[in-house]
């Protein structure tokens, strides 16, 4: 078991006494490609996955989902949140045993998913159909003073409803002078550079966890391809996620490392449960 930098209480104190109204965002690794998002007083979750509800569900499977890092955080304990994203309907992506709790203590949260998935998500978290706020490829919502814009994510294609609406996405944030991306799960597509290069994007999240057919599960970037992404967008910063959480769908961190290195691309690896600031990005 990969040991968290830190969990529950101590976790929970850390996000406490971070939260200064300053110019500075932060952000925790919760796990996967879970991610909190901290600024000016304000806290956005991305794909949240705070449960063992993937493990109980195949353990006696022939897929079974072993979990490689510790739990962090129980979501009733998070009841600070003002947004929440869901970039597509995958269990580690949108999980019934992690919403729900952070509902329940976050009444006035908004829940920001893909438009093309309403009907599921809305049934998956016990609401009603017209609880969460769905945009689609090209729309964008202002919620908490976060400036939320969707794009497309292809996981492993770009796939749409009988509406044609995307139902993979990732999310551009922009919150004061910042720019982040979470990519969601995704492989690049054509197409993809050029929309993502006109946000200058300070900070991007993007999964390295590739794909193999043997794990028969839907793929994602790679070490090299997740690197590459980000040196031509511009990112300013790298962070990769979609690791260490199960046994037979993972990737070593130290590939990524070896190839932003080699592009020159500046990056940051996170321990499950630690902070990065926007400060290292203060030249």
């Amino acid at each position: 078991m990969v040991k968290a930098y830190q969990k529950n209480e101590q976790l929970l104190a850390d996000i406490h006494r971070s939260n200064v109204e300053d110019s500075n965002f932060r952000l925790w690794w919760l796990g996967q490609s879970g991610y909190l998002l901290q600024w000016k007083g304000k806290h956005l979750l991305m794909d949240p996955y705070l449960s063992d509800s993937l493990t109980k569900k195949y353990a006696l499977t022939q897929k079974p989902h072993i979990r490689m890092s510790e739990l962090v955080l129980n979501p009733a304990e998070l009841d600070f949140i003002d947004v929440v994203t869901s970039s597509h309907n995958h269990t580690d992506h949108l999980d019934a045993e992690t919403l729900i709790p952070l509902i329940q203590k976050n009444p006035a949260m908004r829940l920001i998913i893909p438009e093309a998935n309403r009907a599921f998500v809305a049934n998956r978290i016990r609401q009603a159909i017209d609880f969460p706020i769905g945009l689609d490829a090209g729309q964008h919502i202002e919620q908490a003073g976060f400036h939320i814009s969707a794009v497309p994510a292809a996981h492993e294609k770009l796939e749409k409803d009988e509406a044609g609406r995307h139902k993979f996405l990732g999310y551009i944030i922009t919150f004061g002078t910042w720019t982040l991306y979470h990519s969601g799960d995704t492989i690049l597509y054509d197409g993809m550079v050029n929309i993502l290069r006109k946000s200058k994007i300070d900070v991007a999240i993007l999964p390295i966890n590739g794909k193999e057919a043997k794990r028969k599960v839907a793929g994602n970037l790679n070490a090299k391809e997740a690197a590459t992404l980000a040196r031509e967008i511009g990112a300013g910063m790298v962070i990769p996620c979609h690791y260490d959480m199960f046994t037979f769908n993972t990737a070593n961190p130290a590939d990524f490392v070896l190839e932003a290195a080699s592009l020159n691309q500046s990056y940051a690896v996170l321990r499950v449960g630690e902070k990065w600031s926007s400060e290292s990005l203060r030249f």
